[in-house]
C-alpha cells in the first residue's frame, strides 16, 4: 500500500500539515518496502485550486490512502474518483499515523469543507 501526507518538514518525526493543498511536502510511504520519499507540494503556491492539483499529483503518484486532518470537497472528489481511501490523521507524527494506519485504527475522513483559498 502506497499512503501520503501532508508534512510540515521532510522527517517521519515531522508533525502533519493541517493545510492540505498548502502543505510544503507529502510523505510518501511504501508499506511493502517500507520506505518513505518527501515531495514537494508543487500546487502550494498556486492563488486557486492547490488542493485540486496537490491532490491529482498524488492519484498520479498511484498512492492508496491519504491520511489528513481535513480536506476541500474538491480534492476530496478528485480522490475518491480514483479510489483513494482517505483517512483521518491523528495529532501525532508523521511515523504514529503510518503506524495507526497498518494496525486499521484511523477512521476514515467523512466531512469535507467547501474548497477555496487557505481552506485546505
Amino acid at each position: 500500500m502506497i499512503i501520503a501526507i501532508p508534512a510540515e518538514e521532510k522527517s517521519l518525526d515531522s508533525v502533519i500539515s493541517i493545510n492540505f493543498g498548502r502543505s510544503p511536502y507529502y510523505c510518501i510511504y511504501d508499506t511493502e518496502k517500507e520506505q518513505s520519499t518527501f515531495v514537494e507540494n508543487k500546487a502550494v503556491e498556486r492563488s486557486g485550486g492547490a488542493g485540486v492539483e496537490a491532490a491529482q499529483n498524488l492519484v498520479d503518484r498511484k498512492i492508496d490512502a491519504l491520511v489528513t486532518f481535513r480536506l476541500g470537497d474538491h480534492a476530496a472528489k478528485v480522490l475518491t474518483t480514483a479510489k483513494i481511501k482517505v483517512l483521518k490523521a491523528v495529532n501525532l507524527s508523521i511515523a504514529d499515523n503510518i503506524a495507526k494506519v497498518l494496525d486499521h485504527s484511523l477512521e476514515e475522513l467523512n466531512e469535507v469543507h467547501p474548497g477555496g483559498i487557505n481552506k485546505g
